[in-house]
């Protein structure tokens, strides 16, 4: 079977990572798989056998910015002919999804969706009125009556119901995880092997609430050290460890950056920390609870409440600091036990499985 994905770039981020390992996994199961990037970014190595193409936008005109959908979907069309039928393609990401349906060469009923987040909460937000309606009147044209993959069920009501929107097709499909490579990645020596400490792994953004996270930890009593592993803008960080001075837990927030590998981090953590105001699905989680690592988060819009079922929804915390600082001091203290049976589910094979079989419903 030949497989398209189609996104919008590849510089960094869980949306491109997982389309990566989706295509990693499709290529081992014998399918040829292309991948075409709307812009000439790509931070990941990519996988063997991959047929890589760069459909780069080089107009500079002023007035790019009224023609850029347009435009571009020619562009991806040009390269579409070139390249010969697909019988899937995949579009990743908001972005290329608007250029992605104005395309006349390909056969919408092969095409579907990948949603990856909470579109309410991107896009959304705190608009109100006219300027929001006009936002969902937006998002309803490029997706209605379209093939939709959410990344979990919130992500799916959340699409239908905040916009009124009627899929031709929807399925629900979790992100896969490469389990053994991820296992052979954690063996990778950690400094802070055999001490105990708390991680976070994402970037510094608002909406990963890192402010909220630090204030749960301080409120918390826990005295092993708060690990922040990721990066945003110098004023963020700044912020960030002002805020842990003022609450006196400056000496025990260690900011250690972005790391290419976190695996070794998260697998020697007592314990990770989940603390966004909204997740597609929450990549982060399953990948603590695939390395043994107990795992706390917000209960918030998106995937971490499908992921912590059973025993191990005593790790979801309301959105508030007391409520999160209470979820910390109780898993750090009687952590739950974790059923490594209970997650081959999100194994790359399977996973990769579901989304071939979306060649079969159209």
């Amino acid at each position: 079977m030949r497989i398209l994905f189609i996104i919008d770039g590849l510089p960094g981020g869980g949306a491109e990572k997982v389309v990566l390992t989706l295509a990693e996994g499709m290529l081992r199961q014998g399918h040829q798989v292309s991948l075409f990037s709307l812009r000439d970014v790509c931070q990941y190595p990519l996988p063997e056998g991959l047929v890589y193409v760069v459909i780069k936008d080089q107009n500079r005109k002023p007035w790019r910015k009224l023609t850029e959908l347009s435009r571009r979907a020619g562009q991806l069309d040009d390269a579409l002919r070139k390249a010969g039928d697909f019988d899937l393609v995949l579009s990743n990401l908001h972005k290329t999804d608007r250029i992605v349906a104005k395309s006349n060469v390909l056969d919408a009923t092969k095409v579907w969706f990948c949603l990856h987040g909470m579109f309410s909460t991107s896009y959304l937000g705190h608009r109100t009125g006219f300027d929001r309606w006009m936002k969902q009147r937006k998002i309803k044209a490029v997706y209605q009556r379209r093939n939709i993959v959410a990344v979990s069920h919130a992500v799916a009501d959340d699409i239908r119901q905040q916009f009124s929107l009627s899929p031709s097709r929807l399925e629900v499909i979790y992100n896969p995880f490469d389990i053994k490579a991820i296992h052979a990645a954690a063996e990778q020596p950690c400094e802070l092997a055999g001490e105990p400490y708390l991680i976070h792994v994402g970037r510094f953004h608002e909406n990963k609430r890192h402010d909220r996270l630090i204030e749960a930890y301080t409120e918390s009593g826990v005295q092993a050290p708060l690990v922040l592993l990721g990066q945003g803008k110098p004023e963020q960080t700044e912020k960030l460890k002002s805020l842990a001075k003022r609450l006196g837990v400056a000496e025990r927030v260690i900011f250690k950056g972005f790391q290419s590998n976190p695996y070794p981090y998260i697998r020697h953590a007592q314990q990770l920390i989940l603390s966004s105001d909204s997740e597609g699905f929450g990549n982060v989680l399953v990948e603590a609870l695939l390395l043994d690592t107990p795992v706390v988060s917000t209960r918030c819009p998106g995937g971490p409440a499908e992921i912590l079922s059973g025993e191990l929804a005593r790790g979801l915390a309301d959105l508030s600091v007391a409520s999160l600082a209470e979820k910390i001091k109780d898993i750090y203290t009687n952590p739950p036990y974790i059923d490594p049976q209970k997650l081959t589910h999100y194994g790359i094979q399977p996973i990769c499985e579901q989304y071939a079989e979306l060649a079969n419903k159209q």
